[in-house]
């Protein structure tokens, strides 16, 4: 099993879902976040001000996939997010022993 974290610009969170349902992806989480990255934010005027916004909104979305979803989730996540500009986000993947459904104790890939 695969555990995919994407973190996405939130004007890109329901493409990405349609394309991960499209994908045959049952199950995601999505969490609001703050960060940058390479972009380092920008700055405003507020009343007559100039301030700094470093930490810009985006959106976290994870999900536990078999290995052989993995890819295609992948996939789906960079063709529905992907714009081709700084801030487009990231996708990180790590490996998951183990999976385990508290309803009835279901282990491993019948978990998910």
């Amino acid at each position: 099993m695969q555990k995919i974290e994407a973190v996405i610009q939130p004007g890109k969170l329901d493409a990405v879902k349609e394309a991960l349902i499209e994908a045959g992806i049952e199950g995601i989480t999505i969490l609001e976040a703050r960060g940058h990255g390479r972009q380092k934010g920008h700055t405003e005027f507020y009343r007559g001000r100039e301030y700094s916004v470093d930490l810009l909104p985006k959106i976290k979305l994870e999900t536990v996939v078999t290995d052989d979803l993995a890819e295609k989730a992948v996939n789906a996540i960079i063709t529905a997010a992907q714009t081709g500009s700084i801030g487009d986000g990231k996708i990180f993947i790590t490996r998951v022993d183990d999976a385990i459904r508290i309803r009835n104790e279901d282990r491993g890939d019948l978990a998910l």
